[in-house]
């Protein structure tokens, strides 16, 4: 992998999903040598980020949140395409549910919202594969 060394990423959350076993015992992974994470969630807030920054890393998928909204972004050859749906959380308008909870948090507070938000999440009978 081919990997930018002039200049790097630092998304705030990094998953394995279908590659677990890339992460599992280690405390540092080599952008080198292992598969990258399945899944990035980069929120931008002080920063320009796009999902084109993470196309040298072949990220499967990135969501990417900024004051508009989520939008979430699948590589598709060697670039990202904005898509409808995570291909992780298919069953799940995660577009939609974002909207929802900042709406509620600006309404209620972020620590209400908090509070009840793992009920929610329970009641969308979430699958994963």
């Amino acid at each position: 992998m081919d990997v930018p060394e002039a200049r790097g990423i630092e998304p705030d959350y990094c998953f394995y999903i279908d590659n677990w076993q890339t992460a599992v015992g280690k405390e540092c992974i080599d952008w080198q040598a292992d598969l990258p994470p399945d899944l990035v969630i980069e929120i931008d807030v002080t920063t320009y980020a796009a999902a084109e920054d993470y196309a040298p890393y072949r990220v499967p998928e990135m969501g990417l949140f900024k004051k508009s909204g989520l939008k979430i972004y699948s590589l598709q050859d060697n670039a990202y395409q904005e898509v409808a749906s995570s291909r992780y959380f298919p069953d799940v308008d995660l577009v939609t549910l974002t909207e929802q909870v900042m709406q509620e948090a600006s309404q209620q507070g972020t620590g209400a919202t908090i509070r009840e938000l793992p009920p929610k999440l329970c009641n969308l009978n979430l699958r994963l594969n």
